[in-house]
């Protein structure tokens, strides 16, 4: 795979949905997002770039933010409708490891 730029690396970084008792709560396996992923949902919705811009700043094509932005929208969707964690990690599971998404 062709290195792709990032600028913020966590460890392990992850979210999961609370319950009205502000425990977390677990609606099944784990989703998770890489930082390739992680980087272009950011650039395009936090910072604003269009897939040009953030293809410029990640040094990758256009056409590999377009499917790093599409993953990364998928899994936070999964994770708000399916009530599923969400881990940031820098390599994706095995896929034995790697349930849904």
């Amino acid at each position: 795979m062709k290195p792709r730029f990032v600028r913020v690396m966590l460890e392990v970084a992850g979210f999961a949905p609370i319950g009205p008792d502000n425990l977390p709560v677990s609606g099944g396996e784990p989703i998770y997002m890489t930082y390739d992923e992680l980087e272009a949902f950011c650039l395009i919705y936090h910072e604003g770039l269009n897939q040009e811009e953030a293809a410029k700043r990640m040094k990758v094509s256009r056409g590999t933010v377009w499917r790093c932005l599409e993953s990364a929208r998928k899994k936070v969707a999964c994770m708000l409708v399916e009530r599923r964690p969400l881990v940031i990690t820098p390599a994706p599971p095995p896929p034995s490891e790697e349930r849904g998404i």
